[in-house]
């Protein structure tokens, strides 16, 4: 006899919360039931380069209190993955052979890391991944004062990698294809500003540069240099994890295509977090955001709705909160249009404008400054109708008309 629940949630990060407290605010009792493959309580995956680093534990990258789901009535199975989505008899496959039956679901799935093809990367005897507590203890076992360690991939997983890593090894390498490091999220003047801190730190960096082949402990590069190493981290990038809703008959393009309420093309299945697309309002597109707070607001939107409530998500925007050694780096949106520019010894600030329109930024050790940013870039304020000059320089509330302020920015004031 299959087992049977209201709400199935597939998956058991950030989105599967938000999903279970969407559900809550709307039905108290109905059943949910997690199914989630790692089998650690739910935690911030973004807390696993700190782990490393010392300054946290695993008991304190916990998501949410010990009692979060006994609280909520959530029954778990972790450990075991799903297999198979049957629409026409709405069940679940699971890896071991059971199956589950639901009246709604949701695929939170997240995504996988990305491995290009890299001649002799087989014959590398210790090789890893970094986007789980999984990966975090597995490469914790080979970490000591007297190892070398090579990073393929410049972008955040490999850079947050670095930091975690960097006071417990003798070197650190990092190897990127790109001209400057964190190519999604910063032009070259703010990566170098933190290039040089990492610097500071140890790291030595090839830029413009890839790994041609692996010859044991050895990588050789397409510029001709080789870089001998002891452990190896590839981190180049991450690929949503689709298949099952391809292969359910779903609607996929990079991501799950869902509309504004989380749902899918398929029928009472709902999809949220890094496999799930969403309608950038700052490019105007549909494409996968994979970020924490996206995959919060994808989550609690489809939690609701599953519920039989009305939520949507319709405004959602590339946003990224990230520190390495105390340099805090906060971005958003789109680079695109006429770019005004801050810069001192230790500070960058540069704001882009289009169409009457803030459109993205970079702040680098202007944490203080983004609240108001976001908040426009979210409400899509148009410039003309606030005291734009002042944003830019020094932004606070009070450049916004008081009508404005209650309007569009009484929960973040």
């Amino acid at each position: 006899m299959k087992e049977q629940s209201k709400y199935v949630i597939i998956g058991n990060s950030t989105a599967a919360v938000a999903a279970i407290e969407g559900i809550r605010s709307v039905d108290q009792t109905g059943g949910i039931l997690v199914i989630g493959d790692e089998k650690h309580f739910v935690y911030g995956r973004p807390l696993i380069s700190y782990y490393l680093l010392g300054t946290t534990d695993a008991e304190r990258m916990h998501y949410r209190p010990e009692t979060f789901y006994e609280d909520n009535g959530v029954a778990l199975r972790l450990g075991v993955r799903a297999a198979k989505i049957d629409p026409a008899h709405k069940e679940v496959t699971l890896s071991d052979g059971s199956k589950v039956g639901y009246e709604k679901l949701l695929v939170a799935t997240g995504s996988r890391p990305f491995d290009p093809p890299m001649e002799g990367i087989e014959s590398v005897p210790q090789r890893f991944h970094f986007m789980t507590m999984d990966d975090a203890l597995a490469l914790e076992t080979v970490l000591a004062s007297d190892k070398k360690v090579l990073i393929v991939g410049a972008g955040l997983i490999g850079l947050k990698c670095l930091e975690g890593i960097a006071a417990r090894v003798e070197s650190v390498a990092v190897v990127d294809l790109a001209d400057h490091i964190l190519p999604s999220i910063l032009d070259k003047t703010g990566a170098d500003m933190i290039q040089r801190t990492l610097e500071e730190h140890g790291a030595t960096f090839y830029l413009s540069d890839s790994v041609s082949r692996f010859d044991g402990n050895t990588a050789h590069l397409k510029s001709g240099k080789e870089i001998p190493f002891d452990i190896l981290v590839v981190a180049v990038g991450v690929r949503p994890n689709t298949e099952l809703v391809k292969e359910a008959g779903g609607e996929v393009v990079r991501g799950i295509v869902t509309d504004e309420c989380s749902r899918t093309s398929i029928p009472d299945v709902y999809a949220a977090g890094d496999c799930a697309e969403s309608y950038d309002i700052a490019t105007g597109t549909q494409r996968i955001l994979a970020l924490l707070p996206n995959a919060y607001f994808q989550g609690y939107c489809a939690g609701v709705n599953m519920a039989g409530g009305s939520e949507r998500f319709d405004n959602a925007v590339a946003f990224n909160a990230i520190g390495f050694f105390g340099r805090h780096v906060l971005t958003a949106g789109a680079y695109t249009g006429e770019a005004y520019t801050e810069q001192t010894a230790d500070t960058y600030k540069v704001l882009f404008v289009k169409d009457n329109l803030l459109k993205g930024f970079i702040l680098i050790d202007l944490p203080e400054r983004a609240g108001v940013y976001t908040a426009m870039l979210r409400s899509r304020t148009p410039l003309s109708e606030i005291d734009a000059e002042s944003l830019k320089q020094s932004p606070g509330w009070n450049a916004f008309p008081e009508k404005m302020r209650k309007e569009h920015f009484a929960k973040e004031v």
